[in-house]
């Protein structure tokens, strides 16, 4: 079988994985993630799980590396990872009350094939009050998350809605990835702990 090597140090992304019984390693990468003004969210995700996943393709020429990478876009603007409380403030204050997106996109790169594909997400955000943006800030939450908050922890208050695949927003599409691994041979569609 060959070996998985995930290209993040994300917490949830190992969750996922290891919960759905994949075998992996993990080697983050660290890429500029610098993407040029205008490209579009699909376009971004893929093209940084992308370099994620060239990376560490590098070092390891005989597995299937897996790069992710997911943001948030609310009017057309893409959210990444708030700076500080006061960035993750103005993020939270933008979503509450509104609709945003949340797109995941993912790198499979192996010797003989590359995979990249998106999910996009809408999640709803019920109307926030100050005292509840500042409570969830102070937690110190926001700061590993686009958009500044997580939907699998305290973040899940603030949704009231979601249209599309949950993991998405959780930051890997577990499903999709897994049907991706099974047709390139990578799993065989049983499980085993």
């Amino acid at each position: 079988m060959t070996n998985i090597v995930l290209a993040s140090s994300s917490p949830r992304r190992k969750e996922l994985l290891s919960q759905v019984f994949i075998p992996y390693t993990v080697h983050a990468a660290d890429v500029d993630e610098t993407i040029l003004e205008g490209t579009m969210p699909s376009d971004a995700v893929e093209q940084l799980a992308l370099r994620k996943a060239e990376e560490i393709f590098a070092l390891y020429p005989d597995a299937a590396v897996i790069g992710a990478d997911t943001v948030v876009v609310h009017n057309g603007h893409i959210l990444g990872k708030p700076a500080d409380a006061v960035e993750a403030r103005a993020m939270i204050t933008a979503l509450s009350g509104t609709i945003h997106s949340v797109y995941t996109g993912v790198a499979i790169k192996t010797r003989n094939e590359q995979i990249i594909f998106h999910e996009k997400t809408d999640v709803e955000f019920w109307d926030l009050s100050e005292e509840e943006i500042a409570s969830y800030i102070e937690t110190g939450e926001p700061f590993d998350k686009a958009g500044g908050y997580g939907i699998q922890s305290a973040g899940a208050l603030f949704v009231k809605a979601i249209q599309g695949d949950y993991f998405t927003v959780v930051g890997l599409p577990i499903s999709s990835l897994y049907r991706h691994l099974k047709r390139l041979g990578i799993v065989t569609g049983t499980f085993s702990s």
